[in-house]
């Protein structure tokens, strides 16, 4: 990858850091599984007047809406509203990354490199360790939940991938549309319509502007400019080249829960997140082609012209 590009990839992972902090602060107001409908119903209305089809195969739209959108903020959402710690959460659903490698290799036929294999397994090391660290702070069924989000990011992923769009801004945009009617049904189902309702007519009062705040957060920062650019560089560059960033989520959303929700991080924890930021750095390197050395023809000696 170019540096340009690295650097889009460590830009998206800082939003996306910060975008836990702002989920939190929505998740004190709003239940959690009509925030996400509430969150992609904000994209998906106006997308569908003003935003041009991406002309991508439906299939992979679908499947990068139900992925990327549906499965895992579903998951992450529930998670988090049902005790897990917001750096936490930030690390574990950053096991995205060695799923999309898994599936690309699987699905994609991509190859792995030594080298990226080394980087990947030594980020999931620092998880590890930072996640065996904070896991007396996490039942299992919040952690359990975040990491079938990860699943979910890391199919959404192979997803986009294969929709190969001309504009990947237009993709991101009508990914919107899918989470919705899906995540509407299960809110009225498990929420109910009176905590919904209840909800709404509140949003205007002062204590909920934190909320409102965090939502426009992840709607305009964490899914128009994060995963905009996040799909392009997809489209651009093989799935197990740009998923390793994604490790760097972690790394910003701790510092941010430390210095807005007052969440600790250990010396352990810091020494985990360095760990990672290096198996980034290993994993996003590939091996480049050795250019092919064409023979030189042997010259034949000019014939010697006798005396």
């Amino acid at each position: 990858m170019p540096v340009l590009h690295r650097l889009l990839a460590v830009s998206v992972a800082v939003m996306w850091g910060l975008n836990f902090t702002a989920i939190h602060a929505s998740l004190e107001h709003f239940p959690p599984f009509f925030l996400v409908a509430l969150r992609f119903l904000v994209l998906a209305v106006p997308t569908m007047f003003l935003v041009p089809w991406p002309r991508v195969p439906v299939r992979w739209l679908v499947g990068y809406g139900l992925g990327f959108g549906t499965l895992q903020f579903l998951f992450l959402y529930w998670g988090m509203a049902t005790g897990m710690p917001t750096g936490l959460a930030s690390l574990v659903l950053q096991a995205s990354a060695p799923f999309t490698v898994v599936l690309g290799t699987v699905f994609l036929r991509e190859r792995v490199s030594g080298i990226q294999l080394l980087g990947i397994l030594l980020a999931v090391g620092g998880l590890a360790v930072v996640g065996l660290h904070r896991a007396q702070v996490a039942a299992v069924l919040p952690f359990l939940l975040t990491l079938a989000g990860a699943l979910g990011w890391a199919v959404g992923n192979i997803c986009n991938k294969q929709a190969r769009p001309a504009n990947s801004l237009h993709l991101t945009l009508w990914m919107s549309v899918v989470p919705p009617l899906p995540m509407l049904a299960v809110s009225l189902a498990v929420e109910g319509p009176t905590r919904i309702v209840e909800s709404l007519t509140t949003a205007l009062a002062p204590e909920a502007l934190p909320a409102l705040l965090g939502l426009a957060y992840t709607v305009v920062i964490g899914t128009v400019v994060g995963s905009g650019i996040w799909t392009w560089l997809m489209t651009h560059h093989p799935a197990g080249v740009v998923a390793p960033y994604s490790l760097l989520v972690p790394v910003v959303g701790m510092l941010a829960a430390w210095l807005a929700l007052g969440e600790t991080v250990s010396p352990v924890e810091i020494a985990g997140g360095l760990v990672v930021v290096t198996g980034v750095l290993l994993g996003s390197l590939r091996r480049r082609p050795r250019a092919a050395v064409t023979p030189t023809p042997r010259r034949t000696p000019e014939p010697v012209a006798s005396a």
